[in-house]
């Protein structure tokens, strides 16, 4: 039986808009395997981002359980909490929130350094998972110089140089033409096999949900399996 890396637990959150208290989940529950892969679909406004800042342990629940490999994010301290992420987790958005005055190898080593592992080794892993997302001729080019495709396998190269468990994506590929998006789908779906990774992503495109295993809806504060109409 495959590993649980995350899962929440009656999950609640609701947030104070002026008098109005407002409700955004309650009584959640999610779990995804190593190496399983899950979209999340729903309207605007459903709490999607929400859910995956929750996830990823950005921001507190309300109430409820968050656990990334058995361990309870609210009970951790915020830099614990911090290493848990960076060791497990890796974080993929529409906007590739690269550092625009770095190089992408740079980019890439970020984590790393974060984690104090020493240049020589940051630099050869970075190399290696940037050849391996198809970055090999591009180490040295900062954002800038890259197009909008190869900035997202950049951030991508970013999100997996820890090795993480889980690769929490917001729509990866909301700021890509059609033919660039299905490759950065190709990529990610080819490392979720390859190594193992759970793959958790946040899509309006239901040709892009599709390629995954499961899909949700998120409506009404709860998630649903898909049902086609």
């Amino acid at each position: 039986m495959n590993d649980v890396v995350l899962a929440c637990h009656q999950l609640a959150k609701t947030y104070q808009d002026g008098e109005r208290t407002v409700e955004v989940f309650n009584n959640l529950n999610f779990t995804i395997q190593a190496g399983e892969s899950v979209a999340i679909m729903g309207a605007s406004g459903a709490g999607k981002s929400t859910l995956m800042h929750l996830l990823g342990g950005l921001d507190q629940a309300s109430g409820g359980q968050i656990l990334l490999k058995g361990k309870d994010l609210s009970q951790l301290s915020a830099n614990k909490r911090g290493q848990l992420r960076n060791q497990h987790l890796g974080f993929v958005y529409q906007f590739h929130h690269l550092l625009p005055e770095f190089s992408a190898l740079e980019n890439v080593m970020m984590p790393l350094l974060i984690g104090k592992s020493g240049k020589n080794e940051a630099k050869q892993k970075a190399t290696a998972v940037l050849e391996q997302v198809g970055l090999a001729e591009r180490l040295t080019h900062r954002p800038a110089q890259l197009s909008g495709g190869e900035r997202q396998r950049a951030a991508i190269a970013r999100a997996l140089v820890m090795q993480p468990d889980c690769i929490l994506a917001d729509e990866p590929t909301g700021n890509l033409d059609e033919k660039t998006a299905q490759s950065v789908m190709d990529m990610l779906l080819a490392l979720n096999k390859a190594n193992n990774t759970a793959l958790v992503l946040v899509t309006h495109d239901m040709a892009i949900a599709q390629q995954m295993q499961h899909i949700y809806e998120l409506r009404m504060g709860d998630l649903h399996q898909y049902q086609e109409e």
